[in-house]
């Protein structure tokens, strides 16, 4: 019987059948998995100790029971979740922040002036004086309010806040009597045009300077009517003579 002879610890085993054949070369035959090993009772010196006997490789195979394949470094992707829209917003560390910036979404409030608004219509002064017409009656009450009240205080400050209060509503009242006097005048032409349109004429649009010429003439008749005509030809007159006297060149003493 031959004995097993012995090269550098490893042992010869008999010849295999590719050594027979000459065909194959001697294929080395990976070791088989080391079992898992629970290594959480053991000290710190068996630890050491049973990584040297083993290797590195194997050791870490025995702690782990797993491959020793390179895993990836990457950290595992977590599963996308809806954010919520009411947690506070998460700002990058790497671009640097605002000194102005919207914490939390307010809803700003827009005012909104209806006499500029196109959502209130086009604006009709002949309308607008028929639905509010109400509101002389309302004035007319507080007028002679205001009139009681400064009877009563002859003098003092609140008589003078009485007396430009009145005044005002005065100025007020003239005003829009006039211009009930304009829209009554363009409402005549606008009457007189359509009137041509019917009998078949051409109508006739009057210019800017030619309704003002109207205007001052409805004024006029007014004015004589009313026999104010010549204090408001004085007013008139001292008002030009004013103005003519600044365009005068001084006179040297």
């Amino acid at each position: 019987m031959p004995r097993a002879s012995y090269r550098g610890g490893a042992v010869a085993g008999p010849p295999s059948r590719a050594q027979d054949d000459g065909s194959l070369q001697n294929v080395a035959v990976p070791p088989p998995p080391l079992p898992f090993t629970d290594t959480s009772h053991m000290s710190f010196e068996e630890l050491l100790e049973l990584q040297s006997q083993v290797g590195t490789k194997a050791y870490k195979q025995l702690v782990t029971g797993s491959s020793t394949k390179k895993q990836s470094c990457r950290p595992p992707v977590q599963k996308a979740c809806v954010a919520d829209k009411h947690r506070p917003l998460e700002m990058s560390a790497k671009v640097r922040v605002p000194f102005l910036r919207q914490v939390v979404p307010i809803s700003k409030k827009v005012a909104r002036d209806p006499r500029f608004d196109d959502l209130s219509g086009e604006y009709n002064p002949e309308v607008f004086d028929k639905t509010y017409q109400f509101l002389d009656d309302i004035r007319a009450r507080e007028k002679e309010l205001v009139k009681k009240q400064l009877k009563k205080r002859r003098s003092g400050e609140e008589h003078e806040k009485l007396q430009h209060l009145l005044q005002r509503m005065e100025q007020q009242e003239m005003a829009q009597k006039e211009r009930k006097r304009q829209q009554e005048l363009r409402l005549a032409l606008k009457q007189e045009r359509r009137a041509q349109a019917q009998q078949g004429h051409r109508p006739y649009f009057l210019k800017k300077s030619e309704q003002r010429q109207l205007v001052l003439a409805e004024k006029f008749k007014e004015l004589k009517r009313s026999k104010k005509l010549e204090s408001f030809l004085s007013r008139k007159r001292r008002r030009n003579a004013g103005k003519d006297r600044r365009h005068l060149p001084l006179s040297k003493e």
